[in-house]
């Protein structure tokens, strides 16, 4: 393959859970931009539907809860039925609990394991026959800043996203042998809706986000995208077990 077509997807077709918005969006768009068919697979019909449409004709949508894990293995079937081939999963799909411990209920903590854990483990184990066939994929995690640094009143999304860290190394030594290569992207603070609902009106939190970012900056959706892109491309054939960092520098910064 020439250097020029390295980064390319054309041929590819992609699964990215929770994609209807947010990172998840951003990655459907960027690999659509780099030529593969994407599925938006998210538990909002009418919000993945919308986000299939807006993405174009090679973007289509898939209604699923990933906790429903006793029926994950029959609704990757159907995919695989329909689309033919998948060729990169990207477990995306989460949710958040912002809470102390003391108001954190196990109930709480264990939703929030249920879907990032929980969830991306039972999707990738339903898909993983199907990409060992294929002899060249690539399965992503997103994973956090929670992953290598404390933050208070988020136990249960820290435990999760850390979680991700030994699937990422444990799967891409167990994989590899297939072809089946695994890596994880740990997105810094990134101007979403979410971030500016949490630093509005915060500019403490807001300077001290910035304070420890050497770029001064927050980052865009289309970072976190471009950065899957590479890592599901032949242009990171060599690349496994290992989880990019997309902060601007933050978790090395002072």
């Amino acid at each position: 393959m020439s250097n020029a077509n390295a980064f390319s997807l054309e041929g590819k077709t992609a699964l990215i859970t929770g994609a209807a918005s947010g990172l998840g969006y951003a990655m459907a768009q960027c690999m659509i931009s780099s030529g593969a068919k994407v599925i938006i697979a998210d538990l909002d019909a009418e919000k993945a539907k919308s986000a299939a449409q807006s993405l174009g004709p090679k973007a289509y949508w898939s209604q699923f809860n990933v906790v429903n894990t006793d029926k994950t293995e029959q609704w990757v079937s159907d995919l695989i039925h329909e689309h033919k081939t998948i060729d990169i999963l990207v477990n995306n799909a989460g949710n958040h609990c912002k809470k102390t411990i003391e108001d954190m209920t196990v109930a709480d903590f264990e939703s929030v394991l249920d879907v990032h854990v929980v969830g991306a483990f039972s999707v990738t184990k339903a898909l993983v026959p199907h990409l060992k066939k294929q002899g060249k994929a690539c399965v992503l995690f997103t994973a956090s800043m929670t992953s290598f640094m404390g933050m208070p009143n988020v136990a249960g999304y820290s435990a999760a996203k850390s979680a991700y860290l030994g699937l990422i190394r444990g799967l891409a030594t167990e994989l590899a042998p297939n072809g089946v290569r695994v890596n994880g992207i740990a997105p810094g603070w990134i101007d979403t809706p979410m971030l500016r609902k949490a630093i509005s009106g915060d500019d403490e939190r807001k300077n001290k986000i910035l304070g420890r970012t050497p770029m001064k900056c927050f980052g865009s959706p289309e970072d976190i995208g471009w950065a899957a892109c590479y890592l599901a491309s032949d242009a990171a054939k060599f690349v496994n077990g290992h989880v990019l960092v997309v902060d601007g520098g933050a978790l090395i910064g002072f």
